[in-house]
This record gives C-alpha cells, sequence and structure tokens, in this order.
C-alpha cells in the first residue's frame, strides 16, 4: 500500500539558493515540495519547464502558494499539512531598509514559527547568515558557533537576520517543533542575480579594477548546491531519532565549501574566467568610506523617486575589506555536513552558467561612433576626437594663442571682434598675394566661395529665427492662461540657468567650452556605452521626478463669468 504523501514548504522557494534546494529536495523523493513566495503565480523559464521542477508541478510532486510572510494568514494557509518547513526568505540583503528588513526577517519569521507550531510542523530550518556575529570592524578568522551576536551589527539586515535567528532557536521544543538555523557564507553559483552580474557590471563600466583595502582579507564563499545540501543534512538530524536530534535542535551551524580563499582571488577568478582583467589598483578603505557614506546619504533622499540601490555603501566597503572565515567542525559532526561540490569546481561552473555576461560577447561598434556622427564624420570631428592628432594639436594651439590675445586681455566684445576682424583681414591679404609655390610647397588659396551665403542658406537661417520667436510667443501665451505649472517650472529653470551662465566671465566659459570640446567628446567615446546607460537612467529618473512634482502641483480650473 502506498504510504501517505508527506509535504515540506520552502518559503522564498523563487530564490537563488531556495530553487536549488526545491530541485534537491525533488531530486531525493523524500518529500512533495510546496513553494511559497510572493508572486500570484509561478513563472517557470525555460529550462525549468522541461526539467524537474517543471514536471513535478505537473504530476502534482511540487505546488505553489502564493504566501506573503507579513500576513499570518497566508502563511497559515502555506504550511498546512507539512511535516518540515525550510525558511528560506528574505529581502535583498544590500537593501539598507530597517523597516523592510524588521517586517520580513523578524515579524515575517515569527508568523512562520506560529503556523509551525499552529499546524503541528515537526521540523523548521531557518537560513541565517554569519553576519549575525559580525560587528563591521573586527575580521572573523575561524569563527565557531561560539560567537556571541555583536552589540552593533554591520546593516539592518544582519540585525534583523539575529532577531529571527534567536526567535527560531528560541522556539524549539514548542509543541513539538523542532528547529534549526544555518549560516551560510557568500553564496554563489549558477542562477546568482547578485554578485556575478555585479561584478561584470562593474568590469564593463571599468570599475573593475580596484581593490579596496590591502587585497589580503580571507573569506569563505559556499557554493549553492552546498548551501541546498546543508539544508537537506539539518532537516534529515532533526528527523533522526535519539541524541542526533537533540543535539541538532535548538543549534545555529555554519556552512562553507569548507576551502577559505583570499576575497579578491576569488574575485579575480570569476572575472578572468568571463574574460575581464582582475583588479589591480588598491584603495584603502578608509578613502572610500567618506565617499560611500556620501552614496549612502543621497540613496536615502532620493529613493523615493526611483534612483536605484547603490553599490557603493559603508556596509558594503567593510565586508569587501574584512576577513570572515568560519569553522565547519559542529556542522560535520552533528549534521554529517561536507561539501558535495568543490571550489574549483564550484567556480567552473558557475563561470560557464554566464555565456551572455563573457567579455567576447559585448556588442562590438559598427561604423562611426555616436560622438563623430554628432561632431559631422569630418574634420571637425577628426580634430575634437583626436583622430588627427597633429590637426588636434594645431587647432588646440591656434586657439589657446587666440585665447591669450583677444579674451584673456580684457578688452571688452566690441574691441575683441575688431582686433579679430582686423587680424583676419591681414591675413586673407597676405595669404591672397603670395604665390602658389613657396620653395617647392603648394600654397592652397581660400576660394571667395567660402565666405558666400547662399540665398539657400540665408532662407533656412531666417525660418529658424522666426520658428524660435514663434515659440517663445507660445510660451509667453501659455503662460499667460496660468495653468500650466510645468511650463511655468521649465522657463524660470532656464532663466536662472542663463542668468547664471551670465554672471560667468567670457574667459571662464572659453576655457571652460574648450575643455569640454577636446576633452569630453573623446571621453564620450572611448565610454559610450557606459555613459549612454547613466544617461538613460538619469532620464528614466527625471521623469519619474516630473510625474511625481506633477501629482503633487495645484491645479486650477478656470470659470466662465456668469452672464
Amino acid at each position: 500500500m502506498e504510504g501517505e504523501q508527506k509535504w515540506c514548504v520552502v518559503t522564498g522557494g523563487r530564490g537563488f539558493a531556495a530553487r536549488h534546494l526545491v530541485e534537491m529536495l525533488i531530486r531525493s523523493g523524500r518529500f512533495s515540495v510546496r513553494i511559497a513566495d510572493l508572486g500570484p503565480s509561478i513563472k517557470l523559464e525555460p529550462s525549468e519547464e522541461k526539467g524537474l521542477l517543471g514536471e513535478a508541478l505537473q504530476s502534482g510532486r511540487a505546488e505553489y502558494v502564493s504566501a506573503d510572510l507579513r500576513d499570518k494568514a497566508q502563511v497559515l494557509k502555506a504550511c498546512q499539512g507539512a511535516e518540515a518547513v525550510f525558511h528560506m526568505a528574505a529581502p535583498d540583503s544590500s537593501i539598507n531598509n530597517h523597516q523592510l528588513h524588521h517586517s520580513v526577517n523578524v515579524q515575517g519569521t515569527k508568523n512562520v514559527i506560529d503556523a509551525c507550531i499552529e499546524q503541528k510542523v515537526k521540523r523548521l530550518i531557518y537560513t541565517s547568515s554569519p553576519s549575525v556575529v559580525f560587528d563591521g570592524v573586527h575580521g572573523i578568522f575561524n569563527g565557531d558557533e561560539s560567537l556571541l551576536y555583536p552589540d552593533k551589527h554591520n546593516d539592518s539586515y544582519s540585525a534583523t537576520k539575529a532577531e529571527g535567528e534567536a526567535l527560531v532557536t528560541k522556539s524549539n521544543g514548542t509543541n513539538g517543533l523542532l528547529t534549526c538555523c544555518i549560516r551560510p557564507s557568500s553564496i554563489f553559483g549558477p542562477g546568482d542575480k547578485l554578485l556575478v552580474p555585479s561584478l561584470v557590471n562593474a568590469a564593463r563600466a571599468g570599475k573593475s579594477k580596484f581593490i579596496i583595502g590591502d587585497g589580503n582579507n580571507m573569506y569563505d564563499f559556499t557554493y549553492v548546491e552546498n548551501v541546498a545540501h546543508a539544508h537537506i543534512c539539518a532537516e534529515q538530524a532533526l528527523a533522526s531519532e535519539g541524541k542526533i536530534a537533540e543535539q541538532a535542535a535548538g543549534q545555529a551551524y555554519f556552512i562553507t565549501n569548507m576551502e577559505p580563499i583570499k576575497f579578491w582571488e576569488f574575485v579575480s577568478l570569476i572575472l578572468e574566467g568571463l574574460g575581464y582583467e582582475r583588479p589591480r589598483i588598491k584603495i584603502p578603505a578608509l578613502v572610500m568610506m567618506p565617499i560611500a557614506h556620501m552614496v549612502e546619504w543621497t540613496y536615502k533622499m532620493l529613493a523615493p523617486y526611483g534612483m536605484k540601490v547603490p553599490q557603493l555603501t559603508p556596509s558594503r566597503i567593510r565586508l569587501l575589506s574584512c576577513s570572515r572565515t568560519f569553522c565547519c567542525s559542529k556542522a560535520k559532526d552533528q549534521l554529517s555536513y561536507t561539501p558535495i561540490v568543490s571550489l574549483q569546481e564550484g567556480l567552473r561552473r558557475t563561470i560557464d552558467s554566464y555565456p551572455d555576461l563573457r567579455a567576447e560577447r559585448l556588442p562590438k561598434r559598427e561604423g562611426p561612433s555616436k560622438a563623430s556622427r554628432y561632431l559631422g564624420s569630418g574634420r571637425v570631428a577628426d580634430t575634437l576626437l583626436w583622430k588627427d592628432k597633429m590637426l588636434a594639436l594645431t587647432t588646440l594651439l591656434v586657439l589657446m594663442a587666440f585665447y591669450y590675445n583677444f579674451i584673456a586681455s580684457g578688452y571688452t566684445i566690441v574691441t575683441a571682434v575688431s582686433k579679430l576682424f582686423l587680424v583676419a583681414s591681414i591675413f586673407l591679404f597676405i595669404h591672397g598675394n603670395l604665390p602658389e609655390k613657396i620653395l617647392g610647397y603648394t600654397v592652397e588659396k581660400i576660394p571667395p566661395s567660402n565666405f558666400h551665403f547662399s540665398e539657400e542658406r540665408s532662407h533656412r537661417a531666417a525660418l529658424s529665427v522666426a520658428s524660435s520667436w514663434n515659440t517663445a510667443v507660445n510660451v509667453l501665451k501659455s503662460l499667460c492662461k496660468g495653468d500650466d505649472w510645468m511650463l511655468f517650472l521649465k522657463v524660470v529653470l532656464s532663466l536662472l540657468i542663463l542668468s547664471f551662465l551670465g554672471a560667468i566671465s567670457l574667459q571662464s566659459l572659453f576655457v571652460t567650452g574648450l575643455l569640454i570640446a577636446f576633452v569630453a567628446f573623446y571621453i564620450y567615446e572611448n565610454k559610450e556605452e557606459e555613459i549612454d546607460r547613466l544617461a538613460s537612467e538619469a532620464l528614466s529618473f527625471s521623469c519619474k521626478l516630473k510625474s511625481d512634482i506633477a501629482k503633487k502641483l495645484p491645479t486650477f480650473k478656470k470659470f466662465s463669468p456668469s452672464r
């Protein structure tokens, strides 16, 4: 007779490590798996549809349930009839939002515990973090489970994870519930959407050349399948009879690959494996910390308007520059945990799983660059983009001579213009009287047609002036109606910028323009992709800001006079 179907629940079941655990549980056959996550329905990737998970969902060996951990009723429903719960759900650790982390890591965990007790779940395995014992100041070398929680954690994620872990540990033995906490260190592997993509983004933006700190800080990384394996080891230990279950119940365990490595060496292996250069330039953490504080402050101010979570934060700087290695002896002795995938093999599988992020897959630019097209792809482009270095240098020297003789001298505009015309007239006169050849060199004459302003060009110029005038008149008409606040703000901002530019001296404007012309276009051509991406993000942010301001501005209705 076929035995009764046993169910287990995986909260945050569509997360990075949770997906690997779900597949491992399905493969083991010990449980049917209930995947609990925030989405209203499960969306499988093409590889999952044809794989183990897709088959399990179709056959009934797996099912999906939508559950927000902050809603106890939904958690109760998710845990109904389950024998074991793997509580893996957590918000993004890079978002330093205490309210969010507390609502999920503390209140959400409390709801899971209460649901397990009310639904008579036998075993609860909680995914914690080694950061629960990290203060962000002191490095950890071969740390074991005797380490206490610090008085102050590195960030809100670590602090709330510690609170959640303490709740799970305290609940052990309540109504027959056995609990256990797993602390996997720095998870990596296929499917990771944080570590490897962020490293590649930094490499493509030219930011991966830097090492924060001295580069000698040691780290323990854990391949994702080893993390899933550790959870199963913990559940099996709690399910055992006698001493094994007694030892594991109410305990926390560090989980690693048991192969400590220099943090920046690990990063270099990932980058080199994908075809990028390894970091080489060392920057002291003390230098980076003030910048990180400024970035974090800016994010707190602009996050409501759509600013993305920055990578450069104080807590991240501390993580990148401190040593953090942990001892797994306790997990090995009490849970029978040993890594099933080595660090080297894990790195190989991880690198092979990101073919789309390889350096050789970067889109290659065809034809002239945008900067060259903007400048007309002619002699101006060759000059400002330094394609013709001799021409660029000659032009720069001529402009510098012009600056010192006509602008830096302090002449009025009328005097400067008259002197300029005087020099041009003398030059043209002398040039016109030169013979066609001097010492065997041909003197190229300037044709009179270069100074001719055709009727067509005159017509276009006149149309442009008329169009600008009509646009200005239409703006004034709209302002007279008094119902377009956004237009009013644009006009005010434009006039303020114009008044600011008007206050700048002609000397400063010339020097600034010269620098922009000969430097900015050159930089844009060489960093086109990164600058375009930043510009796109800035535009998106400004559009959201504009929309938010428009919603908050008062609207005025027009009233027609009564007759």
